[in-house]
């Protein structure tokens, strides 16, 4: 499938609302659409592979793009450096290319404002408390950053009114399928 411009297709959402899986299951649906890979400072595991699924940099690097505007968001989460470079974007955007991104609530609104044709998706659990059941039933952190997670969900959730969509993921199936009727009605509306 072509598709006459570039289109740019953002999923945020609080940890443990199903925007991965969602993201996902766009990717599975739309194999041409390209994820938009993020840099980040954190040590590659082993199953990652550079520049696929991150651009692994140094903390110093990191900083020097910062300081060269060479990001359209950037955000430190947990001692480690995450972020969008510009010039991934605009090769993507000259190529004419649909590029799919999952990123925090703050890197989504900065993406809007560095490209105003950019669709925002956001991924809102049914509840915090059903959020927190999730996330304690994944069993993957410690009280502390259960605790910190809640707390940025919270804070996430106010911002939620900012986006072009929101999916509330009360049900994983009509989550996934409301995000692909969002595609589709995207990349079939005529440019203004």
């Amino acid at each position: 499938m072509v598709y006459n411009k570039a289109k740019l297709f953002v999923f945020s959402a609080p940890s443990g609302s199903g925007k991965t899986t969602i993201v996902r299951d766009i990717l599975k649906k739309y194999p041409e659409f390209v994820f938009s890979v993020s840099a980040t400072t954190r040590k590659r595991r082993n199953v990652e592979k550079d520049g696929a699924d991150y651009f692994f940099i140094s903390e110093d690097e990191f900083r020097e793009k910062i300081d060269n505007g060479e990001f359209v968001e950037w955000e430190k989460f947990y001692d480690y450096y995450y972020g969008t470079l510009k010039k991934f974007v605009d090769d993507n955007i000259a190529k004419e290319l649909v590029t799919v991104f999952e990123v925090d609530v703050k890197g989504a609104i900065s993406i809007k404002k560095a490209y105003p044709f950019a669709t925002l998706i956001f991924i809102a659990p049914p509840s915090i408390e059903e959020l927190k059941d999730r996330l304690i039933k994944r069993n993957t952190e410690s009280e502390e950053d259960l605790r910190k997670r809640i707390e940025r969900a919270e804070m996430e959730l106010c911002f939620k009114n900012q986006f072009d969509y929101v999916i509330h993921n009360a049900n994983l199936e009509q989550a996934k399928k409301e995000a692909r009727e969002i595609i589709e009605k995207e990349l079939n509306k005529e440019d203004k």
